[in-house]
């Protein structure tokens, strides 16, 4: 393949737009704020597992409350009742009066242990709702962290992108001074070699792979034509010559 020296050079600068484009990809897709998102995401999932945990254990012992509240409510009536019985004189018989009020000692000591399950289901009630408030905090604490990384990683993602499409542009303009079939070797190889098609002979050493020539490869390199498109023997990108090659 010939095409002039000049489009030769103008192909370094395609190359340089396009490592320049690669840089910019993998800068968007190193920022460290992915990082910290997964792994505030990672402590935000946690803890919203624990909030829940705690928020189900605060509603199961406000029902076991109300229950034992119902339960010594339910305990109470019927002392008050029987006491009225007692009171009023409605039991003369010695032996019901008898049971009466050992039925009265008896739902005072139940009422009383029914009062105690009250006391400890509220304790923990209140031990349940103090987790459910630091956990509520921890998470709100968390978000806000997640939202400013995001924030900051949205920041540099427009930046990023508003640089990678200013450096596209430049490099459509390049490349359509570039022979059609010139790029279309270079994309070829650039596709193959990880992105760089293209590279400078410099002091003899091919900068694509870093090797530098050997001296039958110099020797016919010296007598290819300018307008000739000559190739790395070791790694088959394109060599552009220029007044630094060394030849």
């Amino acid at each position: 393949m010939n095409a002039a020296s000049a489009d030769q050079i103008r192909l370094l600068d395609v190359q340089a737009l396009d490592v320049r484009l690669q840089q910019l990809a993998h800068r968007r897709k190193s920022l460290p704020e992915h990082a910290e998102i997964e792994s505030l995401s990672k402590d935000l999932t946690q803890l919203r597992d624990l909030l829940v945990a705690a928020q189900t254990e605060e509603s199961d012992c406000a029902r076991e409350q109300t229950k034992a509240e119902q339960d010594v409510d339910q305990v109470r009536q019927r002392a008050v009742r029987d006491q009225q019985r007692l009171d009023t004189g409605a039991v003369t018989s010695p032996k019901d009066l008898e049971n009466l009020q050992r039925e009265i000692a008896s739902l005072a000591r139940r009422q009383g242990d029914l009062e105690d399950v009250v006391l400890e289901v509220m304790e923990r009630r209140e031990s349940a709702q103090e987790r459910v408030a630091e956990l509520t905090e921890r998470v709100g604490s968390v978000q806000s962290k997640i939202d400013d990384a995001t924030a900051r990683r949205d920041a540099a993602f427009e930046e990023i992108d508003g640089e990678a499409a200013s450096v596209t542009k430049e490099r459509e303009v390049v490349a359509g001074s570039v022979p059609a079939d010139l790029l279309k070797l270079y994309d070829k190889l650039a596709g193959q070699q990880g992105g760089v098609g293209a590279a400078r002979l410099y002091q003899r050493t091919c900068q694509g792979c870093r090797q530098e020539l050997a001296i039958t490869e110099l020797n016919e390199i010296r007598r290819a034509a300018p307008d000739t498109v000559v190739r790395c023997e070791n790694c088959r990108r394109i060599l552009v010559r220029t007044s630094e090659s060394g030849l």
